[in-house]
């Protein structure tokens, strides 16, 4: 306030309106640290746009899309087996895990039931010929026959085409022409479990050695094989590896 405005006021008159302008300034300022304390302590606190993505998306500070799976497909030949194949599909529908299995059709006759129930959970059913034979040494028409047969024993059972094949010993006419769909899937890591009966040995076959997007063979033949891949699904699933069909893998 002007001193000059106080002038004709007498000196216990100003001593009084100073005071209480004095008062009045220190209660305004109190409140407004008052409601600063209150806004604090309710946590109301400005977010800039790119702190509100972060905690919408639960990113962390470096701003780093989580990582995606690896994937990777177990396969199996030469089946099914009337006791092996359900043991085997006993465990992967325990672990939630879907497998590619080629069949031979002089193997169905007798097994359709677990034909059906490959078909029902999820796996990817293909061809491996009827008598397990090397195509490329065979005349077309016969080759044909192999593949033909085959896919129809199992089309009956399933209802469903058969697409893929996998031809034996790795062996394939690109030239080959049935009139049906025939795409070959081969593999990147052979377990070679058909040589042993030794589990642990084709598990560490497998683990130290598969990166993503590998398809594994194997033979749901044999007491040893299930026993392995179902180990090698729980260590590699713990590793971040999720188990597709093959045709998943060839397709991407």
């Amino acid at each position: 306030m002007d001193k000059r405005a106080l002038s004709g006021i007498p000196a216990w008159k100003r001593g009084l309106l100073v005071g209480i302008l004095g008062l009045a300034a220190v209660g305004a300022a109190a409140g407004f640290r008052e409601n600063m304390e209150e806004t604090q302590s309710r946590g109301i606190v400005e977010e800039t746009p790119e702190e509100e993505r972060r905690a919408a998306e639960k990113l962390p500070e470096t701003g780093k899309e989580p990582a995606e799976t690896k994937k990777i497909a177990l396969t199996f030949d030469d089946g099914p087996h009337k006791i092996y194949t359900e043991r085997l599909l006993d465990g992967l529908k325990e672990r939630g895990v879907k497998a590619t299995f080629f069949l031979l059709g002089s193997n169905i006759e007798g097994k359709e039931e677990i034909v059906k129930r490959m078909s029902e959970e999820g796996h990817l059913i293909g061809n491996h010929t009827y008598y397990h034979v090397d195509i490329t040494k065979l005349e077309p028409e016969e080759a044909c026959r192999e593949i033909l047969d085959t896919s129809e024993q199992i089309t009956d059972i399933t209802g469903q085409p058969v697409e893929y094949v996998r031809p034996p010993f790795g062996n394939w006419d690109k030239d080959l022409e049935c009139n049906v769909t025939m795409i070959p899937i081969f593999w990147t890591v052979d377990t070679l479990d058909w040589t042993t009966g030794n589990a642990d040995q084709i598990v560490q076959k497998v683990v130290s050695t598969v990166e993503e997007n590998d398809i594994i063979l194997m033979h749901d033949s044999y007491d040893s094989t299930v026993e392995a891949a179902l180990r090698i699904i729980d260590l590699l699933q713990a590793e971040g590896y999720e188990f597709v069909t093959a045709d998943e893998l060839i397709l991407e």
